[in-house]
């Protein structure tokens, strides 16, 4: 049974090992940089999955008022497919729908079939908007 519960700073370097076993780390983005932004926006918004103690699954949510964003939907790959992505995605579907959040929004990489055919699963469709975005602090 996966255990979900809130980030603790003990989770850092499991999270990022996760992170980097599951492809969701680019070199523009520091993954420890943006664990440090999350403990100071929503700390209880970033979830962790356990199973034994050991970090398996994390997401990363946010509200600002008007949307729902997550981000580092991960899943240890040697363990998906056992509905662990689905359990902490639906808590985190939970919180934000505790705040009046009225829609979430996810991005996926274009080329990332097998995220996008779970998304899909769970009742997500595509959009159709452009994702724009522009670099505002460099993790250099």
């Amino acid at each position: 049974m996966l255990n979900i519960r809130p980030f603790d700073d003990a989770d850092e370097s499991a999270v990022i090992d996760l992170w980097h076993r599951s492809g969701l780390t680019v070199p523009w983005n520091d993954p420890a940089k943006d664990i440090e932004r999350k403990r100071h926006v929503q700390p209880e918004l970033f979830l962790i999955g356990t199973i034994e103690g050991v970090v398996v699954a994390t997401a990363m949510g946010g509200y600002d008022g008007h949307r729902g964003w997550v981000n580092y939907l991960a899943v240890n790959p040697n363990q998906r497919f056992q509905g662990y992505g689905q359990q902490i995605m639906n808590k985190l579907e939970r919180l934000l729908i505790e705040r009046g959040c009225p829609k979430l929004n996810l991005q996926v990489r274009s080329s990332n079939e097998t995220a996008i055919a779970f998304y899909k699963s769970i009742g997500y469709k595509l959009d159709d908007v452009v994702s724009m975005g522009r670099r505002l602090i460099p993790d250099e």
